[in-house]
């Protein structure tokens, strides 16, 4: 059997309270959403996670011109050369390790459509971790030739470019002796002109070639397989980093 319950003053009145309070917390949702619009507001979830990709893509180009070559994480980009007594190459610590082989080890640049053949500079960072001979041995094209920068051949201190008429970093203008310390930075900047090669290591000016007239060409060998761009050491362990490239007028 049902009841029927009638409603008191007393149950009005709290039915009152119940929508004062309603009312009142209605009110103060409002006021959040208001701030929450303003510039206390918290990035939308969307402008937040492009910011991240941004963020987390390495800048390709400089406003001054430079292009990075690597990205400080993997490889890509480039391909180990296929030497014969190749050693390990791998990514560790935001470099590229070029492990001592039998006798050269070496990467070279993948993509070579785009690549400058003249009026063109290039820089990175080398150090030699092991071994004795060169620990980056640097070949860019010249025109429709192709050199090598060698730094620390034939025994441990020979700097030049391979090969200027014929003759070899060992015996030709570019021929200096240096010192190189072990797993220490060298920092190498070379310019490619119309008229000239020009090669620095840290701030000294080691080579600077008038082209016009002269034969540049590769010595004779595997370290052909470098060509067009690419970075080799001989029987030596070899670290890079921070390559780059920029055209120049």
């Amino acid at each position: 059997m049902k009841t029927t319950r009638t409603l008191t003053p007393r149950h009005l009145l709290s039915l009152s309270a119940a929508f004062v309070a309603l009312a009142v917390f209605s009110s103060a949702l409002r006021v959040v959403a208001a701030e929450l619009a303003g510039t206390n507001a918290p990035p939308c979830k969307a402008c937040t996670d492009t910011k991240k990709t941004d963020a987390a893509k390495p800048a390709a180009t400089s406003d001054d011109g430079w292009k990075s070559l690597f990205d400080g994480k993997s490889l890509k980009g480039w391909k180990p050369t296929h030497f014969i007594g190749k050693g390990k190459v791998e990514v560790k610590d935001g470099a590229i390790v070029l492990g001592i082989g039998n006798d050269l080890t070496g990467i070279s640049l993948v993509d070579t459509n785009s690549l400058p053949r003249v009026n063109y500079e290039v820089e990175l960072e080398a150090k030699r971790v092991a071994g004795s001979d060169f620990f980056c041995g640097l070949t860019f094209p010249v025109g429709k030739a192709h050199c090598t920068l060698v730094l620390g051949g034939w025994g441990g201190s020979v700097v030049g470019i391979s090969c200027v008429d014929g003759m070899d970093a060992s015996e030709n203008e570019t021929t200096k002796s240096m010192e190189f310390v072990k797993d220490r930075w060298y920092a190498i900047r070379v310019r490619v002109t119309s008229e000239k090669i020009e090669c620095w290591i840290d701030k000294e000016q080691v080579a600077d070639v008038t082209t016009t007239g002269k034969k540049i060409s590769m010595r004779f060998g595997e370290i052909e397989d470098s060509a067009p761009f690419g970075i080799a050491t001989y029987d030596t362990a070899g670290v890079l980093r921070n390559l780059r490239m920029r055209r120049i007028e």
